[in-house]
């Protein structure tokens, strides 16, 4: 806890933005705070507007030259900790900030007091685009830079200052003065340890708003300060993949859990091709990787485990293998999942099928299957050719916890691949009778097989049949094998493997149907688990960079470890 109480304030840096000040200050006026302007140098007409002011706890700071926001904020978070103040709540004052949001700024900021408490912004259609596009560049620097994601928003200048190691840290190092500022304070208290938290709000660009952004200036400026943290950045990564440890992940918060830097690899796909998708996939697949701590270790894990397996079986894998490849195999398939939905892939040039697959398809005559696929290889772009090349609809079953943000990010750049998704929560009759009805109208529905439970049984047990799976017991989910019995139809193995340049779709069949006798069900069921597990581990083999269960699969982790 803080010695001395929560004590807030308002912090404005002004240089020309007198016209607005006025309403800004009447917005805030029904939060009773007081309020620090500093006037950074600003013309005769604005000084004679903010004299002009009137409001019952107003302090007016001056400064007798133009130095910049940066310079002018940290001029008023001196003058408000003089003043005895703890917090500091700065806001722009051209008006585009949602100053109504203060409520929830300072509230958050009282809860946590050591910490930097950001807006992050909800923009409408008056940002100007050059702006909007500018911000995903600094996203991805800020990541790389604190090899973390927790940083979603370093521009903002909406947000609440803890005064003393905010102070702290300008007295230790020169921090940038002008519209650097922001992102280079926000990166510079996450390296001492001062975390930020991040609110939504809402920002508008008014019509009649002043920016003082130079183009060429601020832009070599924010380039220079890239450069400085980077460099900064490299002899703290032992220091900063320790903290990274002890951060809460991005997966855990209810935001939109570090979306922006996908959405900005597609909207690059989209608008640009697939080359310059490449050329930044690999720096963007360096920051996952090294930040990555539990991901890598499980990459290894599983390449040193199927390493073994092929000498042992003398089997020959495709090279070069390391994880930084697999890494970057699975930043691939997230392209080649948006390039299928879009007909960006042609069948026979990038995807066609392996020996003996299209016969089985083929045989299929309409009626439907059900697919056991697995999260080797991408089930994703067979949907997506299915349905382009052939009229076959094949839904995929997806656990609620991961659809709805899956579903978002490949929909906003390919809105058809949400329609036959079907998330489900549960194993339970009302899904067997969907999918039921779904077999009977011809159409066909894929589950994956390797992936555990989310619903476990009284006791906490998770329900999993242990099989053997590349020389060690691994636990495998019973739902789908219970559901694949259950729907009494014919039951494929399916899978889309990278091999020499393209895809290859594998299909075979698996049973037809699934027969559970009663008497001997356990049995049974333990059988077709292992037969599952010997077809996953034959088809491994194949492309062994294709696994993306980035978690210790022999082992029965929680759901946000598997998430992360």
């Amino acid at each position: 806890m803080l010695s001395e109480p929560f004590s807030p304030c308002v912090l404005i840096p002004c240089y020309n933005h007198g016209a607005m000040l006025a309403s800004v200050l009447q917005r805030l006026a029904p939060f009773n705070l007081p309020i620090i302007i500093v006037d950074d140098g600003s013309n005769a007409q604005t000084r004679q507007l903010i004299d002009d002011l009137n409001a019952p706890d107003l302090h007016v700071h001056r400064l007798s030259a133009n130095q910049g926001k940066g310079a002018a904020v940290i001029a008023g978070m001196r003058v408000a900790a003089a003043r005895g103040y703890s917090h500091a709540l700065q806001l722009d004052a051209d008006g585009q900030h949602q100053v109504e949001d203060t409520p929830r700024m300072l509230e958050e900021a009282r809860r946590y007091p050591h910490s930097l408490i950001s807006g992050q912004p909800l923009y409408d259609a008056s940002i100007p685009k050059s702006r909007l596009y500018g911000r995903y560049i600094t996203h991805f620097w800020v990541w790389i830079e604190t090899l973390s994601f927790s940083l979603k928003d370093s521009m903002c200048g909406f947000r609440v200052y803890p005064l003393v190691p905010s102070l702290a840290l300008c007295d230790r190092q020169p921090i940038g003065q002008r519209m650097d500022f922001d992102t280079e304070i926000m990166v510079r208290l996450y390296w001492q340890g001062t975390p930020s938290r991040f609110l939504s709000t809402r920002v508008t660009y008014p019509v009649t708003g002043v920016s003082h952004f130079d183009a060429l200036h601020d832009n070599l400026r924010i380039s220079w300060m890239h450069t400085r943290l980077f460099f900064g950045m490299l002899p703290r990564i032992p220091q900063l993949l320790r903290q990274r440890g002890s951060d809460r992940h991005w997966s855990a918060t209810p935001e939109r859990r570090g979306q922006w830097g996908l959405r900005f690899m597609l909207w690059l796909y989209q608008h640009a091709g697939r080359g310059p998708f490449v050329l930044l996939l690999w720096p963007v697949v360096a920051v996952y990787w090294l930040s990555g701590r539990h991901a890598r270790a499980a990459s290894q894990q599983w390449l040193a485990k199927i390493q073994r397996c092929a000498q042992q079986q003398h089997l020959r894998l495709p090279a070069p293998l390391n994880s930084y490849r697999h890494f970057l195999r699975f930043g691939y398939s997230m392209l080649d999942k948006v390039a299928s939905w879009r007909g960006d892939v042609q069948w026979g040039r990038d995807i066609d099928f392996a020996p003996g697959a299209e016969a089985v398809i083929r045989a299929a005559d309409g009626k439907g299957h059900l697919i056991l696929a697995s999260h080797l290889g991408d089930i994703e772009a067979c949907r997506a050719m299915a349905k382009q090349v052939s009229g076959l609809v094949i839904n995929a079953l997806v656990f609620t916890d991961n659809a709805q943000r899956f579903r978002e990010v490949l929909e906003s750049i390919a809105p058809q691949a949400g329609v036959n998704l079907m998330p489900v929560t549960d194993m339970g009759p009302d899904t067997a009778i969907l999918l039921q009805q779904k077999l009977d109208a011809g159409e066909w529905v894929a589950i994956v097989g390797d992936r555990t439970a989310v619903n476990r049984q009284r006791g906490g047990e998770r329900r999993v049949i242990w099989s053997e799976f590349l020389g060690q017991p691994a636990p495998f989910p019973q739902g789908p094998f219970l559901l694949a019995a259950a729907l009494r139809c014919p039951v494929l193995l399916m899978f889309a493997l990278q091999q020499h340049g393209k895809l290859r779709v594998y299909c075979e069949n698996f049973a037809s149907p699934l027969s559970l006798p009663r008497a001997t069900r356990q049995q049974a069921l333990q059988q077709a688990v292992d037969r599952y597990a010997q077809r996953l581990e034959h088809h491994a083999f194949l492309a062994p960079l294709d696994w993306f269960n980035f978690y210790d699969f022999w082992s029965l982790p929680g759901e946000e470890s598997r998430d992360e």
